[in-house]
């Protein structure tokens, strides 16, 4: 949990310089911009799952076991194939991705006319695509600090990758379309193309940390026979495989409603500027702000898989069992209230960032729900593949995916013969694939591995009634108080009913997390 709380507030800082750049990013390239922004970052994060995504986190597991049993040797070499696998992937991901890239665009956009044209997003992704020669790299070493449990580093290297990257999205684009006036679509692929500067920085940053690692235990690699390699490598495929097609298929649910939702909306007479805004806030500027969520999720993974391998491997199935219903209890008693919180103040959070907007608030207040599920999703299968349940992860991630896939078009047809806002369909449709994704592990761990989630489970009838006092207080108070056209007064708004409604909250369950994070983190987490 402290390795947890170390990543988690690096994360947060990442995320939270990630969410005050895109309030002058929207106001440079605006709601045309931001579509395009997203159609090039939905295909690169594809790319770059399967180039790199199971990488890290297998690396994670597999370097945390290895030290758990002293064997440095396979260690080492371990991190000497790895790296060689990764330079290879992340080359051959490159030129499909640059070579492909026109194909990728005309299934974007299909049919649709009058916004981004397809030589727009070719442009774009052909940008994008050059970070696949370095992200991948980046994430190799992240893992491996990780597997050591140096969480800080790998953090660290996270904040100023970020801080990077963004000098560079935020001078590029302004130069490029304040002072140069050149066209919107080279702005933007500035500004897609800062992913690789920002890893290029993050890299130079691990460089120096990697030498307390690697200096340890440096036994030679001779000593490795060809056994010991075949078991590494096994167990580099057999452990990343499944990582990415957690990631693939998370990343997969986006692509597919982004594809599906400008088909559906095509189909129903939408005109292209409103499909794009409404694209936007789904791919760019809602994903934005939901990443304050999925961050505390992201930190939580990435303590976790070491200590969870460490006690698995130990067969201490009791600390298992209870890592994993800890993980569960902060996703429903810390990430769930701040998810709620944000839904019921979508508007103003929307204004702060983005200004008066139609679909903006209308959106983001259900798809901040399923950044809720998304972190769950994510914690959950990762700690399968800790415990070695590589079947029943593809049973609930494919069950999901292929739910999405079926449900995504008639139900964005069967919200607009209700009257209902179509693109709510779409994000239903992700939902209960979410909910058969969770649903089939949890219940086949109690089932079938005698997991038990007693102690969670008593704590439900608490979370019930804490969820209804900040829904039943945050609905009265935004209708007794209503909210300000001003961004600076809204913040001041926001702030003090977070206060109001997250304290009270607090108050109400300080025991629940004092037993969830123990008393020094509570103490920690208090201030």
């Amino acid at each position: 949990m402290e390795g947890a709380i170390i990543a988690t507030i690096a994360i947060i800082i990442s995320k939270i310089i990630g969410i005050l750049y895109v309030i002058p990013f929207y106001r440079i390239i605006g709601e045309k911009g931001g579509a395009l922004y997203g159609y090039a970052y939905n295909i690169y994060n594809v790319f770059l799952i399967i180039s790199s995504a199971g990488i890290p986190l297998a690396i994670s597991k597999i370097t945390s076991e290895y030290e758990t049993k002293k064997e440095y040797d396979k260690k080492n070499a371990m991190f000497s194939i790895a790296k060689k696998a990764i330079y290879f992937f992340s080359i051959f991901s490159f030129l499909i991705c640059f070579i492909f890239a026109k194909p990728l665009a005309t299934l974007i956009l299909g049919e649709l006319s009058g916004g981004n044209t397809i030589a727009d997003v070719t442009f774009v992704i052909r940008c994008v695509s050059f970070a696949l020669l370095v992200v991948p790299i980046l994430s190799v070493s992240r893992g491996y600090l990780q597997g050591h449990k140096y969480i800080s580093a790998s953090s660290f290297s996270q904040v100023i990758e970020q801080i990077v990257r963004i000098a560079v999205i935020l001078l590029g684009s302004y130069i490029a379309i304040k002072i140069l006036h050149i066209p919107l679509t080279y702005a933007v692929g500035i500004s897609v193309f800062s992913a690789a500067i920002g890893a290029i920085a993050g890299y130079i940053y691990l460089k120096f940390k990697m030498r307390k690692v690697e200096d340890k235990n440096n036994n030679s690699l001779d000593k490795i026979t060809k056994a010991d390699k075949k078991e590494i490598i096994n167990k580099l495929i057999g452990y990343s495989v499944p990582f990415i097609i957690i990631n693939v298929a998370s990343s997969l649910y986006n692509t597919t409603d982004m594809i599906l939702l400008i088909r559906g909306l095509n189909m129903l007479g939408y005109n292209a500027a409103d499909i794009e805004v409404i694209s936007s806030t789904f791919t760019t500027w809602g994903s934005k702000l939901t990443g304050i969520v999925t961050s505390f999720a992201s930190g939580l993974v990435i303590s976790l898989i070491p200590s969870l391998v460490a006690s698995y491997t130990a067969k201490k199935q009791d600390e298992v069992n209870s890592y994993f219903n800890k993980s569960l209890q902060v996703l429903l008693f810390i990430i769930l209230p701040i998810t709620v919180f944000m839904s019921i103040f979508s508007y103003e959070i929307w204004t702060i960032f983005y200004g008066d907007n139609y679909y903006g608030p209308i959106i983001f207040q259900y798809i901040i729900i399923v950044a809720f599920l998304d972190s769950a999703y994510l914690m959950i299968n990762s700690a399968l593949q800790g415990l070695y349940k590589t079947k029943l992860i593809y049973i609930g991630v494919f069950s999901g995916l292929l739910t999405n896939i079926i449900l995504d078009l008639p139900l964005i047809f069967l919200f607009h013969k209700l009257g209902l806002y179509p693109y709510y369909g779409a994000i239903t449709a992700t939902v209960i694939s979410y909910l058969i994704s969770l649903g089939i592990p949890l219940i086949t761990l109690a089932k079938k591995d005698n997991f038990n989630y007693k102690s969670t489970m008593k704590m439900l009838p608490r979370l019930i009634v804490s969820i209804g006092v900040i829904l039943v207080m945050g609905l009265a108070l935004k209708n007794l108080i209503p909210s300000f056209d001003s961004r600076l007064l809204n913040i001041v708004y926001l702030g003090v009913m977070g206060i109001i409604i997250m304290g009270t909250y607090y108050a109400m369950n300080f025991r629940v997390i004092n037993t969830i994070l123990e008393q020094k983190l509570a103490k920690l987490f208090k201030k």
